[in-house]
């Protein structure tokens, strides 16, 4: 019985070892697979915002900035960016500066925030520009989930009509067909277009699909490039609406992001160069381009923004206004919050706009399908008579 007792424990040991050995390297791979990640990890900015936000608090408390960093990482859920803190805190525990760790990691952290912690860094006022930067990125997320959350409802209703319509074309109209082919007589034109659809969805879909998803991939990988974002850009300021809204987008990101690089003290070269890599539109980047040439030539920003047609006149003389003043920042911070205003109003707008245009065009589609299906219904007597 012992010896029984005894095989049976150390049975028991085994599978206890090798279940956590097991664990335990599946606990490593995926820790390997997260430091592989952390290096191409682009954060969210919701959750970059939090983590500014929070380190610009425990520095006013008077926490050390490795303290911070190491309450940050306990706190923090999304396993690579706690590898990121980590990495970040130990350069910073190691004699390194702050923007030197940060820069290590160009996916997860911009160059906004890179500069403005040389800034901080440089000044010894490293929490109130994290206070700055924080404010900054809430700005932009607020406006980013106007923005999504105006487009929500007609994406879905749109999405919703796309499956609908299909699911009619597929599955309903082919139980039509098969009984208006017992009629034996030639249909009306509208049903026989609707009906020949039809069968080319049924027999073409999977290709369709195929397609469609080839032709995503193909026009992402064109805009990509330099010419094709110019492309991009130029047809997005055409659109009726949306030009008006991204070209106001892009002028507040624009003259907010330079008004909090010049208030925190960043080189004015040096923070057209950030405004122009986070504008994401090839419009500002060719007005920074030019207003950065100008300038090194001892030239004022308003005499760039006069010239550049994607400015308004608005801009042009409040910045002159900021520059006769010697106040650009605060100027620019009101050019900024004027176009959010805008923003805001061109939003609602569409938003109201949206739902009586899309009821009235899924009318037309479902309404013309059906009448187009209950046609030879309506006529009858005349298409058996034929």
């Amino acid at each position: 019985m012992s010896l029984l007792t005894q095989s049976a424990g150390s049975t028991a040991g085994t599978a206890g070892k090798k279940k956590t050995g097991f664990a335990e390297s599946q606990r490593l791979a995926k820790q390997k697979a997260y430091e592989k990640q952390s290096k191409k990890k682009k954060i969210k900015l919701e959750a970059l915002t939090i983590f500014t936000q929070q380190i610009s608090s425990m520095l006013e408390a008077g926490l050390p900035l490795v303290g911070a960093l190491e309450a940050l990482q306990d706190q923090t859920e999304d396993p690579v960016f706690k590898i990121i803190i980590r990495d970040v805190r130990n350069d910073i525990a190691g004699g390194t500066s702050f923007s030197d760790a940060v820069r290590k990691f160009p996916r997860a952290f911009p160059n906004l925030f890179i500069s403005m912690v040389e800034a901080g860094e440089a000044s010894g006022a490293l929490a109130d520009i994290m206070g700055k930067v924080a404010t900054y990125f809430e700005s932009s997320l607020g406006l980013a989930k106007k923005v999504k959350s105006a487009m929500t409802y007609p994406i879905a209703v749109i999405s919703l009509a796309v499956i609908l319509v299909n699911v009619l074309l597929i599955f309903v109209i082919p139980v039509f067909s098969e009984m208006f082919a017992d009629f034996g007589a030639e249909l009306p034109k509208p049903t026989q277009m609707l009906i020949d659809l039809s069968e080319f969805l049924k027999h073409n879909i999977i290709f369709i699909i195929i397609g469609a998803i080839i032709l995503w991939k193909v026009i992402g990988k064109l805009t990509a490039t330099p010419k094709g974002r110019r492309v991009k850009d130029i047809i997005f300021s055409k659109l009726p609406i949306i030009g008006n809204l991204t070209r106001k987008i892009n002028i507040s990101r624009f003259c907010r992001t330079y008004a909090i690089l010049l208030k925190s003290g960043v080189p004015i070269l040096r923070a057209l160069e950030i405004c122009s890599s986070a504008s994401n539109n090839t419009f500002v980047e060719s007005a920074c381009t030019e207003i950065t040439r100008h300038i090194s030539q001892g030239g004022q920003l308003s005499e760039v923004i006069a010239q550049t047609p994607y400015f308004p006149s608005m801009v042009k003389h409040m910045a002159k206004a900021g520059e006769q003043t010697g106040n650009v920042d605060g100027m620019m911070n009101k050019i900024a919050d004027f176009y959010d205003t805008e923003v805001d109003s061109i939003v609602e707008s569409l938003t109201s706009l949206m739902e009586p245009i899309l009821i009235c065009v899924l009318g037309v589609v479902i309404g013309g399908i059906v009448m187009a299906m209950f046609l030879p219904i309506f006529q009858l007597s005349s298409v058996v008579g034929g």
